[in-house]
């Protein structure tokens, strides 16, 4: 069996799963309890695999297997592995003992797991059901992921798979779960498109201050072609923060450091009393966050807002406004989505945008198509900002913005557009090349945007205009008379059969 055949065998099986809660528990809920279980029978198979190995290595030596098995990624403590809880599946207080099993394991790797299973209750009654039938779902539960479809061992299936199965439950629990699904997950062509446009290098540190379930950074680290980087993330939602830290582990990262916080008003990467810089900086933010903290920014320890303060009821430019303080001076980059207000809305926004701007700043303006979320169907656009741009840097003297109307780059699909790999090229090569294309990018220079009041609504740069077809009004009357013409020898024939068949016209 090829590696793409098991990829779609493990996807399918583990998508089949959540048959056990479907109609029963919502989508936002039992995503947690399918990829908590994904996880666990992953580590148990690894473990088991390894465990073995060293037996035919070692022999009895007892000692030295335990001594190797010390050293693992993670320690997987006795009595707590899926299989362990898959012969108990008919006991009474199965939730119980699966719970057990998870602070076991967090205890016992507490440096790459504290907190990661604190969200989950196998034993609530409000997510699960009362006990016989929180019992039967989890006794489901465990037998499927029992199936031979689902052997994880390192043998069968390389991490890639693993990883690449929690990003399918991910992505298919974003379409369930709707509007909600904003909290955990960027499509995946959006993410790659943003992390192309990032281009982060060799050697790069790079973070998502709004991380969701870290797909994005996944995406980014994908691009580096070498395994010399670093990953950071910050994630508000502890369910969501939670899966980040478990989609790590699954792809190998498990170096990276994500933490649990407030971004805007309590962020946590910081060194001493200064906030810690990266290479890249990259984001699918929150849009239009409401109540974001607009209040204490003018207190802000970190003196992030010194351009403006963005209006309460909208964090956009609160993110932007971060994101561009965490990246290096004189080197670092910025790729952030955000809907089209941004661009063009006044007030503290406007004031904000105008200094980003006037610092040359900002590099691109990329408007894509609408309808690529599940969680909004309006169009949205990704802002590049380069700090090689400002003063001492090495792109000092560009003084122009690429703009790319993108909005047409698309298929349509079911309930979605979708961005295939040619549209996403295009985007990245006319990014790259600041290519002047008609009717889909133009340079516009720091005047011309001044002169524009710093609106940086694509449509005034970017004419998209497509002249209609003139009318030729002669050919036409001479098309109506041809037709009427014939519409008059049908209708004599039909009074000609009429009266043959004796019918009164």
């Amino acid at each position: 069996m090829t590696d793409q055949q098991i990829q779609q065998q493990v996807n399918q099986t583990a998508w089949a799963a959540c048959d056990t809660f479907r109609g029963a528990v919502d989508a936002g809920q039992y995503k947690d309890y399918i990829l908590v279980m994904l996880f666990l029978k992953y580590i148990s198979d690894q473990w088991n695999e390894h465990v073995e190995s060293y037996r035919q290595q070692f022999g009895g030596d007892e000692a030295r297997i335990r001594r190797r098995l010390e050293r693992e990624r993670f320690v997987l403590p006795e009595g707590a592995s899926f299989y362990d809880l898959h012969e108990r599946r008919n006991e009474a207080n199965i939730g119980e003992l699966i719970n057990e099993a998870l602070e076991a394991i967090e205890s016992t790797n507490i440096a790459k797991l504290e907190g990661v299973f604190r969200n989950i209750d196998f034993n609530s009654e409000s997510n699960l059901g009362r006990v016989k039938d929180r019992n039967r779902r989890l006794k489901n539960l465990l037998e499927d992921f029992a199936k031979p479809a689902l052997d994880l061992r390192p043998s069968r299936v390389s991490e890639d798979i693993i990883g690449e199965c929690y990003i399918y439950l991910i992505s298919r629990f974003a379409s369930d779960a709707g509007k909600k699904a904003g909290e955990f997950y960027t499509p995946s062509a959006v993410s790659g498109l943003l992390a192309r446009l990032a281009n982060p290098q060799p050697g790069n540190t790079i973070c998502d201050p709004a991380c969701g379930s870290g797909s994005l950074l996944i995406q980014a680290s994908q691009q580096v072609g070498s395994d010399n980087f670093a990953l950071y993330g910050q994630e508000v939602n502890g369910a969501t923060w939670a899966l980040a830290r478990m989609n790590m582990f699954l792809h190998a990262k498990d170096a990276a450091r994500i933490e649990w916080c407030d971004t805007l008003n309590s962020p946590a990467l910081v060194e001493g009393d200064h906030l810690m810089k990266f290479d890249v900086v990259l984001a699918n933010p929150p849009f239009s966050l409401d109540k974001w903290g607009a209040e204490h920014a003018g207190d802000d320890p970190f003196k992030r807002f010194w351009r403006g303060i963005p209006p309460k009821s909208k964090g956009d430019y609160g993110f932007i406004s971060h994101m561009i303080e965490i990246a290096k001076r004189q080197t670092g980059r910025v790729a952030v989505i955000v809907p089209h207000g941004v661009l063009f809305r006044g007030g503290g926004e406007g004031t904000i945008r105008k200094a980003l701007i006037e610092e040359n700043l900002l590099d691109a303006v990329i408007g894509l198509p609408a309808n690529l979320f599940t969680t909004t169907g309006i169009p949205v656009a990704i802002l590049v900002f380069d700090r090689s741009r400002e003063e001492g840097g090495a792109n000092a003297d560009r003084r122009d913005v690429l703009f790319i109307d993108a909005s047409r780059d698309c298929t349509p699909g079911k309930t979605q557009n979708l961005l295939d790999e040619g549209h996403i090229d295009h985007i990245v090569e006319t990014y790259r090349a600041r290519a002047e294309e008609p009717k889909y990018s133009h340079r516009a220079s720091l005047q011309e945007i001044a002169e524009n009041d710093f609106n940086l609504n694509i449509p005034r740069y970017v004419d998209t205009f497509e002249a209609e077809e003139e009318i030729d009004v002669a050919a036409v009357q001479a098309d109506i008379d041809r037709i009427e013409g014939e519409l008059a020898t049908v209708r004599a024939q039909m009074q000609a059969y009429l009266k043959e068949l004796g019918v009164n016209a």
